[in-house]
């Protein structure tokens, strides 16, 4: 049974949901819930939000939970190697697109970007334009630059 609880957080409000195995989505609040979902506070969630919640205070770095991303080959390549991208760091979508050793996919990498479930654990975020600029964010750009200069400054500290 899948189940999605909400929480205030300084990013705003934000959706978690899981399977009873692992976390499915985290997602901001104007996003769509899961289909099905039932609105309880499992443990799971518990752990995911607590761990989000020393992210969001400069306490923790990397995240310890189970995930289950589903998507195609494709966007499970590319959340993979989001998954790599050292905290404080960013990556180009044309990095990514190298690194998946699909280097004329960037706009692909994009897509892939955009669409995944797992929003800041998964730290799409941390992927900018080739140019050093930000470009596109599921929770907003301005939501993107406030993670960002978050760990740059916890990086510093």
């Amino acid at each position: 049974m899948k189940s999605v609880y909400y929480y205030e957080t300084d990013l705003g409000l934000l959706g978690i949901a899981d399977d009873g195995e692992a976390i499915t989505e985290v997602f901001f609040a104007h996003d769509k819930p899961p289909d099905g979902a039932q609105h309880k506070e499992s443990k799971l969630i518990k752990q995911a939000v607590l761990q989000l919640t020393e992210y969001l205070q400069g306490q923790r770095r990397e995240f310890d939970l189970p995930l289950r991303l589903l998507g195609t080959d494709m966007q499970q390549e590319v959340w993979g190697a989001l998954l790599t991208i050292p905290y404080g760091q960013t990556r180009s979508y044309k990095q990514i697109a190298q690194q998946i050793m699909r280097p004329r996919a960037y706009r692909a990498v994009g897509m892939a970007n955009n669409r995944n479930p797992i929003a800041i654990i998964v730290p799409c975020h941390r992927v900018i334009g080739a140019d050093g600029s930000l470009v596109g964010y599921g929770g907003g750009l301005h939501i993107k630059r406030h993670l960002l200069k978050l760990e740059r400054q916890h990086l510093a500290s």
